[in-house]
């Protein structure tokens, strides 16, 4: 991309001055995790164990986005008209080549979201009286959306309840028996890491298993790329949606949409996009005028997050949910963990239950009470049948003294 490819100094000296990870038990490295740590600014104002919404930015990253926020507006449509195309083939290359595919396989979005309303409302293998199977545990835009199909498609939505607590077994067993319960059913929508509970899906299996049944699988990924390590290929799906402003640390609106070669006559162009050939993935979404500069910093935010590893941070994550999920577990005094200490099936994020305290309001007033008492910001998650949950996501520059403030709040509350 020549000088669109540009990275300020303070980017590589950054990322030059940063440890080297460390190759056994990175988790627990402290003097490693500090030095990352320290690439990013945040208020301390409260412990901030709300990281799923979006992630913050480290400073690296967000000198690369002062840069194309400086120089997007300065030339404007003369750098755009001209030089767009370019970039954007650039940029595609290195996102496809981050997810372990070809560039022809994935369109740029501005989030998982826009690409997985687009993969729901552009499935054109349903006919009237077809299944669509989802989850209690899925985003509620992809629920509404798979309710919608009902008037697009005249199908029929199947809402599954998730097992509590979940293990592997009676994951699979629950849409196994949902698929024998609806044997027309055509289009699974399957979440790779829940948003409400942390709990991840054995997506693979759950793919194939609805492939045997005559069924094809659109996953949402978009909790699980840069919180976990693994490549598109792993997931064994034909559909997917990804963000790069959560896990990977790209600025907010940044997101791709996954059609595997063989399957993209399976998505209706996007109201009839023409332009580009329908053969073309780039007909299957429209984002009009995205943030440029935002995408303009995807590859340094990519580089960043190779340069700390995948692995390592998906190990660091893992560690500190482990900090405070195993002490609440000794509590034995009425906390529900909502995932499995399963290393497959949780990664840092994780949700809980107080005994009894189902409601919107129970967990609105445990929330305020971790933070306002306890200086600890964590938010409630509705969505599984038996109720309300609070859902807790560290960062990687989470500290494990903030971690401990959350067990003695939790450890108040009880």
């Amino acid at each position: 991309m020549q000088d669109l490819d540009y990275r300020p100094a303070s980017f590589d000296t950054a990322l030059a001055q940063l440890p080297a990870t460390p190759a056994n038990d990175s988790s627990a490295y402290e003097p490693f995790w500090t030095a990352v740590s320290g690439l990013y600014a945040r208020s301390q104002a409260l412990a901030n164990l709300e990281n799923g919404y979006w992630g913050v930015m480290a400073d690296p990253v967000k000198d690369v986005y002062r840069y194309w926020t400086d120089r997007v507006n300065f030339e404007n449509t003369l750098l755009i008209r001209e030089r767009w195309p370019q970039a954007l083939e650039s940029i595609t290359s290195t996102v496809a080549s981050a997810l372990g595919c070809e560039p022809e396989e994935i369109v740029l979005t501005r989030g998982a979201t826009e690409a997985m309303l687009a993969l729901i409302g552009g499935y054109a293998r349903l006919k009237p009286g077809d299944t669509v199977l989802y989850g209690d545990l899925d985003y509620p835009a992809m629920c509404h959306a798979m309710e919608w199909l009902r008037e697009r498609r005249g199908v029929i939505p199947v809402r599954l309840a998730i097992p509590e607590p979940a293990t592997r077994e009676n994951l699979l067993e629950a849409y196994a028996h949902a698929l024998r319960q609806h044997p027309n059913t055509r289009l699974v929508l399957l979440t790779h890491l829940s948003h409400c509970t942390g709990l991840v899906m054995p997506v693979c299996e759950l793919a194939s298993m609805a492939r045997a049944a005559g069924a094809e699988a659109i996953v949402d990924a978009a909790h699980s790329w840069g919180q976990m390590d693994f490549d598109v290929a792993s997931l064994g799906v034909p559909f997917a949606a990804f963000n790069l402003h959560k896990w990977i640390g790209a600025p907010l609106g940044c997101g791709c949409l996954y059609i595997r070669r063989d399957s993209l006559a399976a998505i209706d162009t996007y109201f009839g996009n023409q332009e580009f050939p329908h053969a073309d993935i780039r007909s299957r979404i429209h984002t009009g005028s995205p943030n440029f500069a935002a995408w303009l910093t995807i590859p340094a935010a990519l580089q960043l997050h190779e340069r700390i590893g995948a692995s390592a941070k998906a190990a660091r994550l893992r560690s500190l949910r482990d900090q405070w999920v195993q002490q609440m577990r000794d509590e034995r005094r009425g906390v529900e963990i909502l995932t499995p200490d399963d290393v497959g099936m949780v990664v840092g994020m994780t949700a809980f239950r107080l005994a009894g305290r189902t409601s919107t309001s129970d967990n609105d007033a445990i929330v305020a009470a971790l933070r306002v008492s306890h200086g600890v910001l964590t938010v409630r998650r509705s969505g599984p049948y038996r109720g309300d949950v609070v859902r807790v996501t560290p960062a990687i520059y989470t500290s494990r003294a903030e971690i401990d403030r959350l067990v003695a709040g939790l450890r108040a509350l009880l």
